[in-house]
């Protein structure tokens, strides 16, 4: 759900965009930490914002980290 969001601020296109692990945080809402892989062996490690069932809003990109491998550990940022 937060593809175009990425493709949107990364300035770029992803053929893949398969998660392949995750972790969570839970806040006032949860902060999800999501590994994607982009292309071959490119992968990104997200930080998306998914609010309260109540408020009604879908997830919403916090950040994001470029340049990661399989192999990098998914880490809290």
């Amino acid at each position: 759900q937060v593809k175009a969001q990425f493709e949107s601020q990364a300035n770029t296109n992803c053929v893949d965009f398969t998660a392949t692990e995750y972790k969570i945080q839970v806040v006032a809402g949860t902060i999800y930490f999501i590994k994607v892989k982009v292309c071959d062996d490119n992968y990104v490690h997200l930080k998306v914002f998914q609010s309260l069932p109540y408020e009604n809003q879908g997830p919403s990109l916090l950040g994001f980290q470029t340049g990661k491998t399989r192999d990098d550990p998914l880490t809290y940022f």
